[in-house]
């Protein structure tokens, strides 16, 4: 029993960001879609099996060059929706919602 998320990206060079966590918070599962693909698999390899905080708490706020996000940062977005997900629920950002 888990939840899942697809979140469209805000600012970055990926558009999609797939996340799928169990009943406690523990990531299972993380695919971007688009950006720089070793980097993201890289990202996506250390989140899985970390709990949802503590990936939040070290990926928070990381800026990509000048813009005002980042991969990581949008992930943290994600989670962040995703952490309030009911078991068995499927989230998507909400349209026009900015995270940036």
């Amino acid at each position: 029993m888990g939840k899942h998320i697809q979140y469209k990206t805000t600012g970055t060079c990926s558009t999609l960001i797939d996340v799928t966590a169990d009943e406690n918070n523990v990531i299972q599962q993380v695919f971007f879609v688009g950006g720089c693909n070793g980097n993201l698999q890289g990202i996506s390899k250390l989140a899985i099996g970390q709990k949802i905080d503590d990936v939040i708490e070290r990926l928070n706020g990381i800026r990509c060059g000048t813009k005002r996000t980042s991969c990581p940062d949008q992930l943290c977005r994600a989670l962040e929706l995703l952490k309030e997900a009911k078991a068995e629920e499927t989230v998507e950002k909400p349209a026009g919602e900015k995270f940036y």
